[in-house]
């Protein structure tokens, strides 16, 4: 089998895999359901059989005029059946479109493709690293590189990690205060209002209180001397004549007062070194008296798309397809502490490739990340630049679908006395499998080099039966229910349908898991409450 024939083993065999995963009836916590029979992308009559899916996930051939109407097939990358009332396809059913035992032969016979391949690099990557050991070698990296610091304003800091403790410069607060606008009072009442106004948030120190004395204070404002309490404006009134205060409640002596140093006192720890600076650590920072903060800047990193036939604007036509991946790395990349300096696009002709080496020698980031080109075709450059650059790499391929010619290279330096250390995470040019790689490789490395912590592992049952690639571990695009991860359709190495409806992918291992079986989660930014700096 040539390596052209292995390629396209394993090509048929993502695409089986991909269309055989699901079903799944479930509502997202994401997505309002669908009602049964309602229309959406997909439903209705069968499409032009020239737009099928060829994994099987699409609509599939155009019905005969004689036949019975086609199944409705599954919105948005969601599962089979949004509506939570749908029934369970079974296997004698469609599963998007194109019936469950089709699909299980498609994936037998691309096994057995997969079965004959040769064992080295393009006949099915089983020299490639495992998924969890290339991702463990991504993180050693980052967290081998020098660490670099500066102080900066709290205006900056924002998303950078602490690098020396952050420790209370006076107490909080630093004199007592009024934690409510009201009355300060003195001894038992009724008290005699004091004359001349009250006492103000920012004024000078007050008069102390002579015991059965009132003023009207306001919150924030320095409690005078000798105050027992203050009452709510809402809990008392005066007399006219000749201005007594009453309480219209028991009074209780430090109600409503902020004691000096409630919540620290000089020199204690408010935050440790490696705490992610967010909005509330700056405001405890203003609060506690800094100006500056002493942090790790974040990585600066440099995306390079790669390919000849992207468009930035418009439909797709005549061989060209939009550029998804521009539009969505910055974003991702910046969830994992990155600074994005710069997205340029490069072509695949030799122009191109030259155009490549002098962007990935040239550049001034901590990490260059490129898309496409990481596979071992004609017009695949990372490698040749890689070599003729002088990189060392780190990882050259994953077993892990999609996004197994993913990569990561050290850069060599730019100069003798250079200490930076730079690195290259090179990403599949199919969507999903950028995506894979952004997971495996660019996250781990870049949490290191920004000093964050590493990512939260954890794992849940997932509710269907998930199918397994023979060696490579997949990665497949869920929801999260309460009790299940429920996987996606739509999964396939140039699909972003699923991964746009998920809350996660699930880690699955070679062979596959039951029903009711752990996998481990890899939450998605926007489905945990992260926000995009």
């Amino acid at each position: 089998m040539t390596p052209a024939d292995a390629t396209d083993a394993e090509r048929a065999l993502d695409e089986a895999l991909a269309a055989l995963t699901g079903p799944a009836p479930v509502t997202s916590r994401h997505a309002a359901p669908v009602p049964a029979g309602a229309a959406g992308c997909g439903a209705g009559p069968a499409a032009d059989p020239a737009h099928a899916d060829p994994g099987g996930t699409g609509p599939g051939p155009a019905a005969d005029a004689t036949a019975a109407p086609a199944a409705p097939v599954p919105d948005a990358g969601l599962p089979d059946a949004v509506a939570a009332d749908s029934p369970e396809p079974d296997a004698e059913k469609p599963v998007g479109g194109v019936a469950r035992g089709s699909l299980e032969r498609d994936v037998d016979e691309a096994l057995a493709l997969v079965s004959r391949t040769p064992k080295g690099k393009g006949g099915g990557g089983h020299r490639a690293a495992a998924w969890s050991r290339a991702a463990e070698t991504a993180a050693r990296a980052g967290a081998l590189a020098p660490v670099d610091t500066h102080h900066v304003p709290l205006a900056d800091a924002l998303g950078e990690v602490l690098v020396t403790p952050l420790d209370a410069l006076t107490d909080l607060p630093s004199f007592d205060t009024s934690a409510m606008d009201g009355w300060a009072v003195s001894g038992p009442g009724p008290w005699t209002v004091r004359l001349g106004g009250g006492v103000l948030a920012g004024s000078d120190r007050p008069q102390p209180l002579a015991c059965g004395e009132a003023v009207r204070i306001a919150t924030g404002a320095r409690v005078p001397a000798d105050t027992t309490a203050v009452i709510r404006s809402e809990h008392a009134h005066t007399d006219a004549d000749p201005g007594r205060l009453h309480a219209d409640r028991a009074v209780v002596t430090g109600q409503d007062i902020r004691p000096r140093a409630q919540e620290c006192r000089s020199g204690d720890l408010l935050l440790p070194a490696g705490a992610l600076v967010t909005p509330a650590v700056l405001g405890l920072a203003a609060a506690a008296g800094y100006d500056r903060l002493h942090t790790r800047p974040r990585p600066r990193v440099e995306i390079l798309v790669l390919g000849d036939e992207l468009l930035t604007e418009g439909r797709p036509h005549d061989g060209l397809i939009r550029d998804a991946l521009s539009p969505m790395l910055g974003p991702w990349l910046r969830q994992f502490g990155a600074e994005v300096i710069d997205t340029r696009r490069l072509g695949d002709d030799p122009e191109g490739a030259e155009a490549l080496y002098r962007a990935v020698t040239g550049s001034t980031a901590d990490l260059v990340v490129t898309t496409g080109g990481t596979a071992s075709g004609p017009v695949d450059h990372v490698h040749p630049v890689l070599a003729r650059a002088g990189a060392e790499l780190l990882v050259d391929g994953v077993a892990v679908r999609p996004g197994h010619p993913m990569l990561l290279a050290r850069l060599a330096d730019r100069a003798p006395d250079q200490k930076a250390v730079r690195h290259l995470v090179g990403l599949p040019g199919n969507p999903l499998a950028a995506v894979s790689g952004l997971l495996t490789l660019a996250e781990p490395l870049l949490r290191a080099l920004a000093g964050r912590p590493p990512r939260h592992h954890y794992t849940v049952p997932v509710r269907d039966e998930v199918p397994g690639h023979p060696y490579d571990t997949r990665l497949v695009p869920v929801l999260l229910t309460t009790d299940h991860a429920v996987p996606l359709h739509y999964n396939g190495p140039a699909m972003l349908r699923g991964i746009a409806a998920a809350d996660a992918l699930i880690v699955v291992p070679p062979g596959g898991v039951r029903a009711g079986q752990d996998v481990e989660v890899l939450d998605l930014p926007w489905a945990t409450g992260g926000c995009f700096t």
